[in-house]
């Protein structure tokens, strides 16, 4: 039986539909509801079957990928039922098609792996190659802190006010630090070395613990910091690429800074109380300008603190504080500084010059 000629656009999206049927019906969530959408889209042409049933053969091809890869393969699918299952209540538990948000992503990198094994060649190799087997996005509110773990073992903690974007492909890991500040304990794998992009540069490790601060909203603190507390870590420029000659090579107790440009400093010592303060709720400020110490406090929680006076703002201030603790800061504000607090509307108060 001959079937009606289709056209490539139209035997493309039956073999994406295809895929998307077969990779929910291999999941534990698909019930009698969605068995029943199935069986209305076999029926609904019979070329859905026949291109279904390809999938079924090209499967068997998946039992060659190594098992570390089917491993991450399935822990992103965890994840995407997870945030699946966290929705907002009342969200349909099942459309008449998969959702193409949660389905076609791990579907496509699924489809990615069966060509590979299947021997389709260099470009199904390639195209496999450029898809994430692992993908999340994290961020932490105002005066918020959060321990993230990653598949591979590694560990991220993110600092308040901090947003990142974590990819993992089968040669390499990739987080881009988009603004606030993380530590990063890295399982090593020189099999897959370690990126994180934070604006202008590229950080690459192996195995290791340091520190990224990236926040270019703030006045004075528009590049990037790097310290590192144990193994070896290399800085550059984003733009050249990972090993270049130009790159730093810091070890453990050294650290390095870049203006928004991406110009690196000078490597310098760094203690290991200077490392990562915020981990214990603490910010250090070494002769730093009131007004940029009051928005650094501000990414913890509103100071209600303003400066009108350039004059006040330009003071330096030193110490370590603790962020969740304004009523001790504005205690100490005018001990350590010739000003007085003007109380203003509504509990806030303007730092002005002591008369």
């Amino acid at each position: 039986m001959s079937h009606p000629s289709i056209q490539p656009a139209d035997a493309s999206r039956m073999r994406e539909q295809a895929l998307d049927w077969f990779v929910r019906r291999r999941g534990e969530a698909f019930g009698a509801r969605e068995e029943q959408a199935f069986q209305d889209w076999l029926a609904a042409d019979p070329l859905h079957r026949e291109a279904f049933e390809r999938w079924g053969g090209e499967w068997q091809a998946f039992d060659a990928i190594p098992q570390d890869m089917r491993n991450l393969l399935q822990r992103n699918l965890a994840y995407d039922r997870a945030m699946e299952a966290a929705s907002p209540a009342g969200t349909p538990a099942m459309p008449a098609m998969p959702s193409r948000r949660r389905v076609l992503v791990p579907a496509v990198a699924v489809a990615a792996v069966v060509a590979v094994a299947a021997g389709t060649g260099l470009l199904a190799w390639n195209h496999w190659e450029a898809q994430p087997v692992f993908v999340q996005a994290m961020a932490t509110r105002r005066g918020q802190q959060l321990d993230v773990p990653l598949p591979d073992g590694s560990r991220l903690r993110l600092d308040t006010a901090t947003r990142l974007e974590i990819s993992y492909y089968r040669q390499r890991r990739e987080v881009r630090l988009l603004e606030g500040q993380a530590a990063f304990s890295v399982q090593g794998d020189p099999a897959r070395p370690f990126h994180v992009l934070a604006g202008p540069l590229r950080i690459t490790v192996v195995g290791t613990r340091f520190f990224v601060r990236h926040t270019p909203d703030i006045a004075g603190s528009e590049g990037v910091h790097v310290a590192v507390e144990e193994g070896r870590v290399r800085v550059g420029q984003a733009a050249r690429g990972a090993g270049t000659e130009a790159d730093l090579l810091l070890s453990p107790g050294q650290q390095v800074s870049s203006n928004a440009q991406g110009a690196l400093s000078a490597v310098s010592p760094v203690s290991s109380a200077g490392l990562a303060p915020w981990r214990d709720h603490r910010v250090r400020f070494d002769n730093q300008r009131l007004d940029r110490a009051l928005a650094e406090l501000a990414r913890y929680g509103d100071p209600r603190l303003v400066i009108a006076d350039p004059a006040v703002a330009a003071l330096p201030i030193t110490g370590v504080f603790d962020p969740r603790d304004m009523a001790t800061f504005r205690r100490v504000l005018p001990a350590s500084l010739p000003v007085r607090l003007k109380e203003t509307e509504g509990g806030a108060a303007e730092v002005v010059l002591a008369r």
